[in-house]
């Protein structure tokens, strides 16, 4: 079945006393709380492990915000999929628009992430979205269909069914614009549409679709009261908990 999901990517920031603060902030905020979705945190790799201790029988849910393309060996400074399934971890980010453009990743890099993030055992939240002189020359359609098929379409139905998608307009992304709950939509449902092409409606209805383009709390309730957006991965609103709050209570 399809899940609500906010997942909280906090990137490069916090150490190790912020990133405890918040998590600890977090667990107080949704003790007792009835949420109306799955809440997942992506800290930093070296705060994984305090992470999943801290959430431990609560609420929250951890995943890394990156995967080695390998399994194991003389790869310095990578962290494997088996060794964050070792930490605890439950979700991996994969295919993050910065690290297809910071550290040249591709669809072949995501494809091969998400095989062996699926053979551990770990969720993938598999991001998708185009840059903007790629929607101003009209080919953002083309451009995710493109991610969408060269990264994933090699799974099979149930290996699919495992995986999140996140689509994240590049354009949108730390610059403060946001696409309207309207160029969401569409987007959204172009790709549960190519979806259902390849494996059917229900693999297509079934899988979550987030939002992952500047969402906050003041906009968060209107893209989400969208058929085809599912929730949202979030940015710079993740790293305060009145704001990842705020987004997560736009569920209610």
């Amino acid at each position: 079945m399809r899940k609500n999901i906010v997942a909280g990517n906090w990137k490069m920031n916090k150490t190790l006393g912020e990133g405890v603060d918040l998590i600890e902030e977090l667990n107080e905020q949704l003790n007792g709380t009835q949420v109306k979705c799955e809440v997942i945190i992506a800290p930093p790799f070296y705060l994984l492990p305090t992470a999943t201790q801290l959430t431990e029988g609560g609420v929250i849910k951890v995943s890394a915000q990156n995967c080695a393309d390998k399994e194991s060996g003389a790869y310095t400074g990578e962290v494997s999929a088996a060794m964050l399934k070792s930490a605890g971890v439950s979700h991996v980010i994969i295919g993050h628009s910065e690290r297809r453009a910071y550290y040249g990743e591709t669809d072949e890099t995501v494809k091969t992430k998400v095989e062996l993030a699926l053979k551990e055992g770990l969720t993938p939240i598999v991001c998708i979205g185009e840059k903007l002189e790629e929607r101003e020359s009209g080919k953002a359609f083309d451009v995710v269909k493109g991610q969408i098929e060269n990264g994933l379409f090699g799974l099979s139905a149930e290996d699919f069914g495992k995986v999140v998608l996140a689509y994240e307009p590049v354009w949108a992304i730390g610059t403060g614009k946001t696409a309207t709950k309207e160029q969401a939509e569409e987007i959204h449902k172009f790709v549960r549409d190519t979806v259902a092409a390849k494996y059917g409606t229900q693999v297509a209805e079934d899988l979550t679709i987030l939002y992952g383009g500047s969402c906050k709390p003041s906009n968060a309730k209107e893209l989400f009261s969208m058929p085809n957006v599912d929730g949202g991965l979030i940015g710079g609103a993740s790293l305060k908990s009145e704001d990842f709050m705020g987004i997560i209570k736009a569920f209610e």
